[in-house]
């Protein structure tokens, strides 16, 4: 049946339970009103956005004498020495247990429930939560679509709003130079680049700065925010992303907004840049001042002068109201369909999910699936079971991470032989030990592969005999995380470095394609061998690649007039210059062409760039630092081609032009 029957108390609850709103901005004691009720109940479970959070309420309840375990995507930690579960558990949202009866329940940061990646969860644990009192900590545009939930499961809800507890003051003026900073500052920016420009600046000043961003380890996070806090401390500075909205609890004085544009992702997972939203701007300023901190009040304002009247106007808008919850299909649900159509891919049957859903439209949206769909094809010619299949693509990865896709396919691959990822082959794989970071590649390389031991660590959890090492391998990913802290300590070190090493490094490089071009001519020639049997009229495999093709590097004309001698010379230095860019890219296209085929031969519909970055990343032949490399010598290959072909039709006007004074005069 298409229409899925209504949703219900009797679906997931035998009971009537009671839900407490908890609704409140940033420093207004919402959460610790809520948490005071979890520790001195008999049982209770904790659900929070991120491990920070879940392992900052882990510790605070075993020091308020109530034992209590820890749950997250990678790690179990017991209270009790002996392996025995605690009456009260803190955990990733993710992880929360439906099926264990608790007394009190908290859901924290419930506005989640938009969140076009991970809304599902919190909607969920809403929904599912088998505890007699269930407490919400979060914005208030979220309370409507609480009480428009709760109708549909008849549980009764009671609403508790609450003030922030210290003043918050939006200030006049602008920062505009780095000279004015002053001790307990905290810039906020959404890119990497400007994390590293504005150190770079601030300790240029004489200032050490405590850096925070999202693909740092908890633990350097951590490490960063105490030393922020440390009144004893030299670095009075922060400069951080806005992973700082939530998780940390910091002294800070001032924000400073260094941008209000941020990249964010839509229900459809397509990434947009826009302005920030009432909602995160609110997030992020209400960080500043904190009740029984250093600095109880704090202030806002902007690093550019003309940022500043949109701050204002941004944060006095009134919040949009949270109007739908969402969803996301089950292992359950996708078995059921592959049941019906055993010879579709799991993204076949994820589409075929979406199509055929019919959800109620005014509560709910289905979340975003593309990124489950983008590890489904990664291995969809891995032999896997089903169910090991989907667990696999639901693996919470970044799929812009090269490396921790390459491993992602690894396990995939140990796993369906049936042979264990040991800690032995997991170390030849990532290169352990470790080595300091010399250049911000390294550091970013080494923010991968703690990536790369979080999903091992995940993966231990749900198939333990095939990963059977995750105690050597916590041990060294603990090793890692205060390495990357190393690293942190001496960014600016690194930036010069890296800056110093680019001559050099794009020389590294060069060599480093020419390599990656040869693998590159292996790979095809084995990917089209099975196309060559079927197909009659496929084009050799060297023509395919191009090796037959002469490069169109220009050679003096003698009949081009003398004036024009000089632009001539420009412009084959110009191509001379993008030889090697040419070369790249005709084996690039020449994939393409080579994996059109292919596709065109078993039927399928071809997406050039998704299909060619999968196919590169199963054979290992993609890195960070050659997308990278690639991106930037496509654009400088195709500008110079835009300037060539300008320059040459400016010539021919000219030629012809004099060639017409000439014919006048004879």
């Amino acid at each position: 049946n298409r229409r899925s029957s209504p949703v219900t108390k009797s679906h997931f609850v035998p009971y009537r339970r009671k839900i407490i709103f908890h609704a409140g901005p940033t420093n207004s004691g919402k959460t610790y009103h809520a948490l005071q009720r979890y520790i001195n109940s008999e049982s209770g479970v904790y659900c929070g956005p991120l491990k920070l959070l879940a392992s900052e309420v882990f510790y605070k309840t075993n020091a308020a004498g109530t034992k209590c375990d820890l749950v997250t995507g990678e790690e179990r930690r017991f209270a009790d020495p002996e392996g025995k579960p605690a009456n009260h558990v803190a955990c990733t949202v993710e992880m929360t247990n439906l099926t264990t009866l608790y007394d009190v329940a908290i859901i924290d940061e419930i506005q989640m429930m938009r969140d076009p990646q991970r809304g599902w969860a919190w909607t969920r644990a809403l929904l599912g939560l088998q505890a007699k009192e269930i407490h919400l900590c979060g914005e208030k545009s979220t309370v409507r679509l609480v009480e428009d939930l709760m109708v549909t499961t008849g549980d009764q809800v009671e609403i508790r709003e609450y003030k922030r507890l210290t003043k918050l003051n939006y200030q006049d003026r602008a920062l505009e130079t780095f000279d004015n900073v002053k001790a307990g500052d905290c810039f906020v920016c959404f890119s990497k680049n400007d994390i590293f420009h504005i150190t770079r600046e601030l300790e240029r000043r004489g200032h050490e700065v405590a850096v925070i961003y999202g693909s740092l380890p908890p633990g350097t996070k951590l490490l960063q925010a105490q030393r922020f806090n440390d009144p004893n401390d030299s670095c009075k500075i922060m400069v951080a992303t806005d992973a700082i909205g939530m998780g940390l609890n910091l002294s800070i004085k001032r924000i400073i907004f260094y941008s209000l544009v941020k990249p964010q992702l839509n229900e459809q997972g397509e990434k947009e840049k826009d302005t920030v939203t009432t909602s995160q701007a609110l997030q992020i300023a209400g960080r500043a001042g904190r009740f029984a901190s250093a600095f109880p009040d704090g202030e806002v304002t902007t690093f550019r002068r003309e940022d500043l009247l949109l701050l204002k106007d941004i944060a006095s808008r009134q919040v949009d109201t949270i109007k739908r919850a969402g969803l996301h299909p089950t292992a359950e649900q996708i078995e059921m369909f592959a049941y019906h159509l055993p010879k579709h891919s799991i993204s076949s049957l994820i589409d075929i999910f979406v199509v055929l859903s019919q959800l109620d439209d005014s509560l709910f949206f289905m979340c975003n699936v593309e990124d489950v769909k983008f590890l489904a094809d990664i291995i969809e010619h891995v032999p896997l079971s089903l169910r090991a299949r989907y667990t696999f693509s639901c693996a919470p990865i970044n799929k812009k991470m090269p490396f921790v896709c390459t491993m992602f396919l690894k396990y995939a691959r140990q796993f369906s032989r049936s042979e264990p990822s040991t800690f032995d082959w997991l170390a030849k794989q990532i290169g352990w030990p470790f080595e300091t970071p010399n250049t911000i590649m390294d550091l970013v390389h080494l923010e991968e592969v703690f990536d790369c031991l979080d999903l091992y660590l995940w993966l231990s959890f749900r198939f333990p005999d095939m990963f059977p090492d995750k105690e050597l391998v916590r041990g060294i990913q603990a090793e890692l995380d205060q390495i990357i802290h190393a690293g942190v300590q001496n960014i600016v070190k690194l930036i010069h470095r890296t800056n110093r090493l680019e001559d050099a490094k794009d020389v590294a490089v060069t060599t480093s394609n020419t390599e990656k071009t040869a693998e590159a001519i292996a790979v095809v020639t084995e990917e089209v061998k099975s196309i060559n049997k079927s197909k009659t009229n496929v084009p050799p495999i060297r023509s395919i690649i191009g090796l037959e093709e002469e490069l169109d590097i220009p050679t003096s004309d003698s009949s081009t007039i003398s004036t024009q001698d000089n632009k001539v010379e420009k412009q084959q230095e110009e191509k001379l210059s993008t030889s090697l860019t040419m070369n790249t890219h005709k084996v690039l296209h020449s994939y393409l062409n080579a994996l059109k085929i292919q596709a065109e031969t078993r039927g399928h519909e071809f997406d050039e760039t998704e299909d060619l970055i999968k196919q590169l990343i199963s054979k290992g032949l993609l890195s960070q630092r050659s997308v990278d490399k690639l991106e930037k010598q496509l654009a400088t290959f195709n500008d110079n081609e835009k300037n060539i072909k300008k320059k040459k039709d400016t010539s021919k006007t000219i030629i012809f032009n004099i060639n017409n004074k000439k014919s006048k005069k004879k």
